[in-house]
């Protein structure tokens, strides 16, 4: 009788901590979103935490960048605090989804190439620079193109 009970106990406790968690990581996630909306230049750590998360890659949000880093996903000599541009987002996006690319992408496996890719696959649209620092709003913007397609 007391391991029923004891068992009940516990099976009550899990329940309640799993009812409390589930709305604090909910609101932990919009909280990331909300802030990530309103920056005007992502970093890097911050586009790999996004972009491996979308791309359905288990891995924590500390650890992101340093796991795309040892991919080699992202360009060389890239920081996780550095202003993420453009075509290394575009590296990121074509590396983590896996995105075959045409020939030249598929001979250097660059970010030139890749940003040239995502462009001619219209996924980046209108006026832009590989070499323009990558807002919050664009990042989810190209993001959410690439999983619509």
């Amino acid at each position: 009788m007391k391991k029923l009970i004891y068992l009940c106990g516990s099976w009550l406790i899990l329940l309640h901590v799993c009812l409390i968690a589930a709305p604090a990581f909910a609101q932990s996630t919009a909280d990331e979103l909300e802030a990530l909306l309103e920056t005007s230049a992502v970093s890097y750590g911050q586009a790999a935490r996004f972009v491996l998360d979308a791309a359905g890659v288990t891995v924590s949000a500390g650890q992101a960048f340093q796991y795309a880093a040892r991919q080699n996903w992202l360009p060389k000599n890239a920081s996780a605090n550095e202003a993420a541009r453009l075509d290394g987002v575009a590296l990121l996006l074509m590396r983590s989804f896996d995105i075959e690319g045409g020939l030249l992408y598929s001979l250097f496996k660059n970010p030139r190439y890749a940003y040239r890719e995502l462009a001619y696959q219209e996924i980046i649209q209108g006026r832009t620079d590989p070499a323009m620092a990558v807002s919050g709003d664009t990042l989810l913007y190209i993001i959410n193109k690439l999983l619509d397609n």
